[in-house]
Formats: C-alpha cells, sequence, structure tokens
C-alpha cells in the first residue's frame, strides 16, 4: 500500500460546518483550492493507495519532515498560481519541508501569475525562491506539472531544463477523469438562471462590478457566488453598512443590492457547489475555478480573463473566454453565451487527459481511471456525505451558528482584553524602566554638577595662583633689572669707548 500525503485544505470525506470552515480556513482563502486539491486526491486514489491531507498550512520544522519521511511514500503538491510575490513566504516554507524530506515530492498544476500579457516583470524579486523550489522539487521527482506555456517557458528562462517540465493544466478539469460532462445547450432569457462570479482583483482590469450590476438590472434569477474567505466571514457575520449608508459598486459590504437581496452565496465542498450549479443556465466571471465548476457541473460557462492565470489554463483547455479589459460595463451575458464554443474544450479534453496520466506516471504514481475503479468508489463516499451546502446571507435570525457567534465575540473581546493587558504592562514595565533611567540620569547630572562646580573653583583657585605668579615674575624681572642696570650700562661705554680708539 503506497502512503501518499497531499496538500489541500482538508479531506473531501471531512463533513465540516460553515463556521469550521471559517475559523479553520479549510479552503485556504479561496474554494477554488477544493476544487482541484479533491480532483486529485480523487485521482490518486485507488486500490493499491491511501491519500491522507496535509492540511493548506505548511509545516517546514525538521520534526514535521521527519514524521512525514517515516509515515508516508510520497508527498503531493496540487499548486495553482504560486510563483506569485504574495505567496513568496509560504513558497519558502514549502521549500524548507522539501529539502527535509527523503522520499519523492511531486507537484503538478503550478504556475505562475503575471499580467494578461504575460509579462513576468512583476516576479523579480522573488527569482531566488522560484529556483530554490524547482531545485528542491526536481531533486526528488522526474519533473515539475506547470499549468500551461507561460509557466513553462518561465522556469525555462531561470534554469530548469525542458524534460524537467510537464505542461498538465489543472488537476480540477480532471474530476471525472478522461470523460468531461457532455455541456448543455441552453438558451438565455430575462428569466434564465445566471451564475457570476467576481474577483476584486480584476477592477484594475476592466469593469467588473458594472458589468454585474448590468446583469442584476436585466436578469432577476442572477445569483453571485463568491469563492474568498472574507465573502464567507461578511455572510456569516454581516456588518453595518445598511444602517452606516456607506455603499460600494463590488458585492462586499451588506449595502450592495445582491447581498441585500440574498442573491450571494458561498460554496463551501466541490460536491455541492457543483450539484447546484447544475440548475443554472450559464455561468461567466472572472474566476477561474468558479467557471470550472460551472463546466464540470454541465453548464456553459465563460471566462473573463484578467491575468495569466485565467488566461494560461483557458488556452491550454480551450475554455472559452474573453479579456475583461476590452468588455463595456453593459457586457450582456446573452451576447457571451451565444459566442461561446465549447467544441474544441471537449474534443481535446481525452489528449489532455494522457497528459496528465503520463506526468503522473512518470513520476511513479498511479491513476484511479487506469489502476483502479475509475474512482467509482470515491464517488460513492463522497455521496453518501451530508455536505453543506452554500453559504447564504444571514438574515439574523437562529441559523445554528448563534452559539458560535457568541463564543467566537467573547473569544475576540477575551484575546482583545489579555492583549491589551499584555501591551499594558509592557507599556508599564518600560515606564518603569524609563523611570529609572531618568533617576540614574539625574543623579548623574547631580555628579557632573558638583564635579563641574569643583572645577570652577580649582579654575578660580588656579587662575588666582597663576595671577601672583604673574606679580612675582614681574617683581623678579624690575629687580634684575635695577640691579643689573648700571653694571650694563658700565659695560656698554667700555665698549663704545674701545670703539673709538680704533
Amino acid at each position: 500500500m503506497k502512503r501518499i500525503l497531499i496538500r489541500s485544505g482538508k479531506s473531501p470525506f471531512r463533513v465540516a460546518s460553515p463556521t469550521e470552515f471559517i475559523h479553520q480556513d479549510l479552503i485556504g482563502t479561496n474554494t477554488g483550492n477544493l476544487l482541484f486539491s479533491d480532483s486529485a486526491h480523487k485521482m490518486l486514489t485507488t486500490p493499491n493507495t491511501e491519500v491522507t491531507s496535509n492540511g493548506i498550512r505548511t509545516n517546514p520544522s525538521a520534526e514535521r519532515a521527519a514524521e512525514i519521511n517515516e509515515q508516508y511514500d510520497v508527498f503531493v503538491v496540487p499548486l495553482a498560481n504560486a510563483f506569485r510575490p504574495q505567496f513568496q513566504g509560504s513558497l519558502d516554507r514549502l521549500s524548507t519541508l522539501i529539502e527535509r524530506l527523503t522520499i519523492p515530492v511531486v507537484v503538478f498544476g503550478v504556475g505562475a501569475q503575471a499580467t494578461d500579457d504575460y509579462t513576468t516583470e512583476m516576479l523579480k524579486p522573488m527569482e531566488a525562491s522560484v529556483k530554490r523550489f524547482a531545485r528542491a522539487v526536481l531533486d526528488r521527482s522526474a519533473s515539475i506539472g506547470v499549468r500551461g506555456e507561460l509557466t513553462a517557458r518561465y522556469l525555462r528562462d531561470h534554469g530548469v531544463p525542458d524534460d524537467g517540465i510537464d505542461i498538465m493544466g489543472c488537476p480540477s478539469m480532471f474530476l471525472y477523469g478522461d470523460r468531461f460532462p457532455e455541456i448543455r445547450a441552453t438558451e438565455i432569457t430575462a428569466g434564465s438562471r445566471l451564475a457570476i462570479n467576481l474577483s476584486p482583483n480584476a477592477i484594475p482590469v476592466g469593469p467588473v462590478a458594472g458589468i454585474a450590476a448590468h446583469a442584476h438590472a436585466h436578469y432577476p434569477n442572477l445569483t453571485y457566488y463568491a469563492q474568498n474567505l472574507v465573502d464567507a466571514e461578511l455572510l456569516l457575520w454581516g456588518d453595518t453598512t445598511p444602517e452606516s449608508g456607506f455603499e460600494d459598486p463590488f458585492p462586499l459590504q451588506l449595502s450592495h443590492a445582491l447581498l441585500r437581496e440574498n442573491k450571494v452565496r458561498m460554496p463551501l465542498d466541490p460536491e455541492t457547489w457543483i450539484d447546484e450549479l447544475r440548475g443554472y443556465d450559464f455561468a461567466y466571471g472572472t474566476r477561474i475555478h468558479g467557471n470550472i465548476a460551472a463546466l464540470l457541473a454541465g453548464t456553459p460557462a465563460v471566462v473573463l480573463t484578467h491575468d495569466s492565470r485565467t488566461l494560461e489554463l483557458c488556452r491550454y483547455f480551450d475554455i472559452p473566454h474573453r479579456p475583461l479589459s476590452t468588455l463595456p460595463a453593459d457586457t450582456d451575458p446573452r451576447d457571451l453565451h451565444e459566442a461561446a464554443d465549447f467544441s474544441a474544450m471537449v474534443k481535446g479534453h481525452a489528449e489532455r487527459f494522457e497528459r496528465i496520466t503520463a506526468f503522473l506516471t512518470r513520476n511513479g504514481l498511479d491513476n484511479a481511471y487506469q489502476h483502479g475503479d475509475g474512482g467509482a468508489a470515491y464517488e460513492a463516499r463522497v455521496a453518501s456525505l451530508d455536505l453543506p451546502a452554500s453559504m447564504e446571507v444571514w438574515d439574523g435570525t437562529e441559523d445554528g451558528h448563534m452559539r458560535y457567534r457568541i463564543s467566537r465575540l467573547r473569544e475576540r473581546i477575551t484575546l482583545s482584553e489579555d492583549k491589551l493587558t499584555r501591551k499594558l504592562t509592557a507599556a508599564t514595565k518600560k515606564n518603569d524602566e524609563l523611570r529609572a533611567k531618568l533617576t540614574a540620569a539625574e543623579k548623574r547630572a547631580a555628579r557632573t554638577a558638583d564635579q563641574l562646580d569643583a572645577a570652577v573653583e580649582q579654575l578660580e583657585a588656579t587662575r588666582k595662583q597663576l595671577a601672583a605668579l604673574e606679580r612675582r615674575v614681574t617683581g623678579m624681572e624690575k629687580r634684575v633689572l635695577v640691579r643689573l642696570g648700571p653694571a650694563l650700562r658700565r659695560r656698554s661705554r667700555k665698549l663704545s669707548g674701545s670703539t673709538d680708539r680704533h
């Protein structure tokens, strides 16, 4: 039995409550992370493997590395846009852990995040970290699995050889193995159910908030599927923006129309996320995994690309997409739907599946589709679970999480009080130290003043002594002149007379 440790926010078989998702951040700040890690988990589950989730946070200690070396046969690391400045610290910790491992380490789906024109200038500050990571992984595996051509080129530019790179996209697209769900033929009308997904970091690229506002105004059955941890916290806790009157065009506050009308959902598990999206006629937006979830549900979807991480996957998988920067705020989803062609995506799926399974084989890993039951046991086990539905906007009534809210508020108050107490104690200690230093300084100043007074007195005495000495010297000079004067005059006359005779 091969024991596989996989980096993921949680096991696909763990049933967690919304409050657990939030409190423990089981999604790694973004639900999309679970979509590709669950797919990897399923892909690696065979009769001869045991797959265990390591969690999303990296413990790079020597003790943890020793445990992994002893308990597991391989460490699998599905990643997304890991080559980005915001992830540098996490990447370094991951490198430290990998460098301490003696078992194989297989990384796949990793990508470089750049602008939508593939400019990687912003990644220069982390070049050393990327090189270190690639070196550590390739010392323990045959190759690194990357999202697409941009990331492959980026690694080649940093010294990784061609045979150390395999382009294999993202595991999320292979949740159902070599078969891709049939994309349903739908028609968009004013009454159609639409799912939109939005990224706050896409705001500088194009009118993403305006596109959402236009859809909200014209399609009453629109739902916004959020994905970030901050969105989940907003849905659970709420805020006071309706009372304060604060408004933002992007749906980040309860004052936004989509939240006021309870048209926002936050998916927690890929299984329920995909199942919910089967009930929609069309999905679109800037979230790559939000749209992949829809495609896996058989729902037509179009990605509005705004950076390299979304564009790279769309190009590799032939996912219909449009550059966000070229779209107006009044973009109609009907136009996006009518222009979308899914034939290349579906037709090329089998070949792309062969690439990812070849990558796994090259790195010593079997897969459920070629060496198992095609994922049937995995699917049956997931289907038996009572996984939570997507979160909705809390309306203030009892929803089963009131105890958590009260307990969490109490914890935060206690933590704030403890933090304040520690700060006060530290400030008091520092104040006492400063007071002691001030007292010591005052004593030193007093001693210095006494020494200065003594020095002044000594200087005055010395001045008096010098004056007296000057007077004595002057008197001595006068007496000497008085005594020597006649003799000098006689000597002078004698010399003068002698000169005259000559």
